[in-house]
């Protein structure tokens, strides 16, 4: 018998989803920022989790550099790594969400097939943001300073350089940085999630 015959997996028991989101006030989604290194994910996640904070809304932010330092601390930066990266967030976000939980994630995720992986896993609530700037906006940017590694032949499989990233086809919402002010683009993405949010 394998290991994985042992497994009895049970989900909502005791207390269904609904009935967590019910005591929580608040519909659990999950929005997922995509776009290249230094686009701005973050600026927008951190300022989209502490906005709902303010209104009384729960929600988990999952960032790149943060879930590397612990749960995916052994993966690299290869196609497969990144794909397994996505895939073990995705199940994270599947768990807060059946905890009635929102979750808000900031991650390059590259490829058409792990983003469609994750969305197959987190189910009908995973909202496709695409935050947009170009290969040498960011590297103008910077505020890493990985970029200029990059191109210096420091770090490999770097994303717009010698690692590939798929433009979403048809997100959810387009945050376009090059072409609107923050203030702009966060009022646009708040009239787009919070109408998803409220109970």
């Amino acid at each position: 018998m394998s290991e994985s015959t042992n497994i009895f997996p049970q989900f909502d028991k005791n207390v269904s989803q609904q009935g967590k989101e019910l005591l929580l006030k608040q519909r659990a989604i999950c929005l997922w920022f995509t776009g290249l290194s230094g686009s701005g994910k973050s600026t927008y996640a951190n300022a989209l989790e502490a906005n709902l904070h303010e209104r009384g809304i729960l929600s988990k932010l999952l960032d790149g550099d943060n879930v590397r330092t612990g749960l995916n601390n052994n993966l690299g930066f290869s196609l497969e790594d990144r794909k397994e990266n996505i895939r073990r967030i995705a199940e994270v976000n599947k768990l807060f969400l059946e905890a009635g939980v929102m979750c808000i994630n900031s991650f390059v995720s590259p490829t058409f097939e792990s983003r469609e992986e994750a969305k197959s896993i987190v189910g009908s609530r995973f909202y496709e943001i695409h935050v947009h700037a170009t290969f040498d906006t960011c590297a103008k940017r910077d505020v890493k300073g990985l970029y200029a590694k990059a191109i210096a032949g420091e770090i490999k499989n770097f994303t717009g350089l010698d690692s590939p990233y798929d433009v979403p086809k048809i997100p959810f919402l387009t945050l376009d940085t090059e072409k609107y002010s923050f203030e702009q683009n966060f009022k646009t993405l708040m009239e787009a999630c919070l109408p998803l949010i409220k109970k």
